[in-house]
């Protein structure tokens, strides 16, 4: 959702004032840090205070000046505290924010055990070489621990001297595959001569990595390469190259071994490259690679998934640093491969018919040249030339209508002719468009019966719900089923008899990593009183809502019904909807069984009209009063319909909906009732269930102090849209201390911009002068409206964020964070920790023993809960893997958190445990959930928001002008976003 302005009474809670003597501040404020201890390590028990111990303000007070806190005798507070007591009878007292942070902001910098973080002033921190990331502050205790298999394979450390060659071919070549073929031939030839009996490894471009050196620094070779593409059996062409090898720079191996060791806290980058480059190299000749992938149908039989498409097998492959030294990660992977078909058989499986009788539909022909832009083909009439080109469209007319200058005066030859006459090839099918290749200046045409696609090519345009549903079924695999293919996978690969490995030194284990483990017990969940179940422990991840009642349950009186469905009948509509009603009251919802108006049927293509009547005529039937709940019942292939009605009630009408399915309408299921009803009551502004802990005040670092718990994501486009924003979400917690609803907010910015751009942001007003904003500073405003306190600690869950940006990411976002808070008040700077939450990553984690069904649960998958903080993580960082959900089918993922700072000091069982436990906050269903709630809101929020710019993209329209009003700014230049309703962004709108 678009920031919105912030209005002059919506500061008013705000006391701003000057920064006074700000340097002598900054130096008195210096030299007391200096001179102070660092504090121990915080325990969890410090945060819960048996009856007989000292006060908690005395206790409170002492940890937080351990971190560099002040006393709570601060005169500028820019909120009042809260007279909402804690419910628990060992309440602890609410101390002041910490201010040790506040010296290093107003200098300039933040300091993390004396890392400098970021320039203040900058609008972008540009430096990262003095950042180090948070250390492990220990291992975790707390859980039933067990042993579980991972996919990674020890890696012995060579022992050889690895060198750095630097690479230039010329001619320039833009492919990697020649360019490895190049290569290839030198090696060929001057091995056993020129190279000193050196099998070196390539990356396809600059770099060429020996074990020991070459018997010279620098070096030209000339090589000719016959071009295989051109003929089959017949003459072939040949290109020279010129190689120049000249060395750069040895690898630091003895870093490397202390980095493993633990030794040192920067991984030489350079060795692992080399390595894992090394291990690639025999692969590559091999199959066919796709980023880390391996793909091949040799290794499986490629299984059709529909329109032309095939699923091919493969592995993941890549060379990792753990504490149990060099790890081979390896796993299963499978990806949408372009079947090797004749084009016009493409044709007809993409189009579903036979395209031989008639000619293409215009619609058709989009499909087709979608489909087919930029896909290699071979031609097929030329006999034993089999010459390759790249699609780049397809022709409007027919290629019986096809004419070409065939020599400098113009003559004219139809293509037809052409073929006929060069190749003696009769092109039956003239009534079909011709692929043209080639650029736009000089387009090729080529009948499509004469090409075929070429085999090795995958599809990155974007597959039908079809297709996905088809490749899912080739990927999913139960636990023992994977590891064993895993297994199979490494034995086949023949790691020991690797040229490559063995040049280097390195050797591979052929077991699967045993890595010590802990099972987090679940929490306790809190219901509401009334129920016959007032609270619940869930059971192997799951549990239901019989016996018990939403905690906050909400009222809904006025709501109404919108049938899509021409399927439905007005009769069975009604009874869904009475059936529905009577679940939410079951559950602990006051709802009214009677609807303001009938059910109102609509056709599909009138949205927009069909939702502003149903909006109307209850608002002219309640007499100014708004309308609180749409019901919208959808056919169950719905295309655009859904997307479209969200942007409009969202953005335009301000109304809360809730879809459902036709199946789900004819088919009544309880469980079903009851997850929408949990949707419902959180989309209305109530809480399901809250964690006992937290009603209890028993959460450490959570229930001690006002805590506000954020998530954040980047979606980003699909492959091939290239001109669609990335959209940005956060999200954060509004109820302390049960950390349970969320308030979210979202933002366009640049294609692929993965760093947020509108935490936080300044622009200038021209009465108010310069006014900040951003969806960090709203959020934080919000807190403070939601639970009267401002929030002392910022726990931050960032989700999508891969390892090569963990710098610039923290970087940048933890600057706006403190850029944030300070706008709202001078000296405002709570603690922040910030953790990486990912999900695309190749670990997987399986139970010791398949048979012992202690250890596993229904789908043979590990138990939820399962941690692991050892071994297979990092040798320094603090970061662990945690497989919060009982798996359903296929192999379980578990999720990997990475904290990059923290400043709470958190202990592994402290920030394990509260990760855990908050997976089972989750509020869309009854199950822990397999990433943390506040990351999955804002992935949600963020998936949401794309359905409210893609009618801009599609039509040109001024809708996205009229619905940006009101929006701070654009982000990154990117047309804003339709700003969402006050009613709507209050509430968890995107459940």
């Amino acid at each position: 959702m678009p920031m919105r302005q912030m209005k002059e009474n919506s500061e008013q809670h705000f006391v701003i004032k000057p920064l006074q003597n700000t340097m002598n501040s900054v130096q008195k404020n210096l030299k007391t840090i200096q001179n102070r201890k660092p504090p121990p390590p915080t325990q969890e028990s410090q945060n819960t205070k048996p009856q007989n111990q000292s006060s908690p303000v005395s206790r409170n007070r002492g940890r937080r000046r351990g971190r560099g806190g002040r006393k709570s005798d601060q005169g500028d507070s820019f909120m009042p505290p809260s007279s909402r007591p804690c419910t628990a009878a060992n309440k602890p007292v609410t101390p002041e924010p910490v201010g040790a942070v506040v010296p290093a902001l107003l200098n300039g910098s933040f300091q993390n055990g004396g890392g400098r973080l970021c320039e203040v002033e900058n609008g972008f921190p540009s430096s990262s070489k003095s950042l180090k990331f948070a250390s492990r502050p220990g291992y975790g205790h707390l859980g039933t621990r067990c042993i579980v298999k991972a996919n990674h394979f020890f890696a012995e450390l060579p022992n050889k001297d690895l060198n750095h060659y630097d690479v230039t071919i010329t001619p320039e070549v833009a492919s990697r595959t020649v360019n490895r073929a190049i290569i290839a031939e030198l090696v060929n030839l001057y091995k056993d001569s020129d190279l000193g009996m050196r099998l070196p490894a390539y990356d396809g471009r600059k770099s060429l990595y020996t074990a020991g050196e070459l018997p010279f620094v620098w070096k030209e070779f000339t090589i000719k390469l016959i071009d295989e593409e051109d003929n089959v059996n017949g003459p072939k062409r040949q290109r020279e190259y010129r190689v120049v090898i000249k060395f750069v720079a040895r690898a630091n191996l003895h870093h490397l071994g202390q980095f493993l060791a633990g030794k040192r806290a920067d991984g030489p980058k350079e060795a692992l490259q080399i390595l894992d480059i090394v291990l690639r190299e025999l692969s590559m000749k091999k199959y066919c690679p796709i980023g880390r992938s391996f793909f091949s149908p040799v290794i499986r039989k490629p299984q059709r998934i529909g329109d032309g498409l095939e699923a091919w097998c493969g592995f993941y492959q890549s060379i990792r640093p753990t504490q149990m030294g060099l790890s081979l990660n390896i796993d299963i992977a499978s990806a949408a491969f372009i079947e090797a078909l004749p084009v016009m058989e493409f044709v007809a499986q993409l189009l579903g018919k036979d395209v031989l009788s008639r000619p293409l539909s215009d619609s058709d022909r989009v499909k087709v040249k979608k489909a087919l832009r930029g896909v290699k083909v071979e031609v097929t009439h030329r006999g034993n030339v089999r010459r390759k080109y790249r699609v780049s469209g397809i022709t409007t007319q027919p290629t019986r209508e096809l004419v070409f200058p065939v020599d400098d005066n113009s003559t004219m030859k139809s293509v037809v002719e052409y073929f006929q006459e060069m190749y003696d090839f009769t092109i039956q099918h003239t009534h079909l468009p011709c692929l043209q290749v080639g650029n736009q200046k000089k387009a090729n045409y080529l009948p499509m019966e004469a090409c075929k696609i070429v085999e090795g090519q995958r599809y990155t345009k974007r597959l039908s719900e079809k297709q996905i549903t088809a490749l899912l079924k080739v990927t999913c695999q139960r636990p023992r089923d994977r590891e064993n293919d895993i297994l199979q996978t490494v034995q086949h690969n023949g790691y020991e008899q690797d040229p490559y490995a063995k040049e280097f030194g390195i050797n591979i284990s052929e077991k699967l990593a045993s890595v010590e483990a802990r099972v987090l017990p679940a929490p306790w969940l809190k219901y509401h009183e009334t129920g016959k179940e007032k609270d619940c422990l869930p059971q192997v991840g799951q549990w239901n809502m019989m016996n018990k009642k939403m905690i906050n349950g909400m009222t809904v009186n006025r709501w109404a019904c919108i049938s899509f469905s021409r399927s439905v009948q007005d009769s069975v509509a009604r009874g869904f909807c009475n059936e529905l009603a009577l679940m939410c009251q079951v559950s602990g919802m006051e709802f009214n069984p009677e609807p303001v108006i009938p059910v109102y049927t609509a056709r599909p293509d009138q949205v927009e009209k069909a939702l502003k009547h149903v909006y109307h005529s209850c608002t002219n039937k309640l007499k100014g009063k708004e309308l609180e709940l749409l019901l919208a019942i959808l056919p169950d292939s719905n295309g655009s319909l859904y997307g479209d009605l969200k942007r409009i009630c969202e953005t335009d009408l301000g109304l809360i909906s809730q879809c459902c399915l036709t199946k789900h309408v004819f088919k009544i299921n309880k469980q079903y009732l009851a997850n929408v009803s949990l949707k419902i009551n959180v989309k209305m502004g109530g809480r399901n269930t809250v964690l006992l802990d937290a009603i209890s005040c028993r959460i450490p670092l959570v229930s001690d102090i006002p805590t506000v718990i954020f998530g954040a994501d980047v979606t980003h486009p699909e492959n091939g849209e290239e001109s669609s924003p990335s959209i940005a979400a956060v999200v954060a917690s509004q109820d302390w201390p049960e950390v349970t609803k969320y308030a979210g907010l979202v933002c366009a910015q640049a294609h692929r911009q993965e760093l947020i751009q509108d935490l936080y942001k300044t622009w200038q007003d021209p009465v108010r002068g310069t006014v900040s904003g951003g969806m960090i500073r709203d959020l934080l405003v919000s807190f403070r409206k939601a639970t009267g306190q401002k929030p002392q600690r910022i726990i931050f869950y960032r989700d999508g964020v891969s390892e090569g940006q963990f710098y610039q990411v923290l970087l940048f976002e933890l600057d706006a964070i403190r850029k944030a808070c300070a706008s709202l008040e001078p000296n405002y700077q709570p603690p922040v920790t910030f953790i990486v939450v990912q999900k695309r990553h190749h670990t997987r984690l399986f139970a010791n023993n398949h048979r012992d069904k202690s250890s596993t649960d229904k789908s043979g998958n590990i138990l939820p809960g399962t941690v692991v903080d050892s071994k297979i993580c990092h040798p320094t960082e603090f970061d662990f893997y945690l497989c919060s959900h009982a798996g359903i089918q296929g192999t379980s993922r578990p999720a990997h958190y990475h904290v990059l700072w923290d400043e709470n000091n958190f202990t592994a069982d402290g920030i394990q445990s509260l990760t855990n436990n908050l997976c089972y906050t989750y509020a869309r269903c009854t199950r822990s959930v397999s990433v943390v709630p506040p990351a999955y809101y804002a992935h949600l929020a963020a998936f949401r928001a794309r359905f409210y710019m893609e009618p801009d993209v599609q039509d040109n329209t001024s809708q996205g002008g009229k619905g940006a009003r009101g929006v701070v700014g654009e982000c990154g230049g990117v047309r804003p976003l339709p700003a969402l309703k006050d009613n709507v962004k209050r509430v968890m709108f995107y459940c």
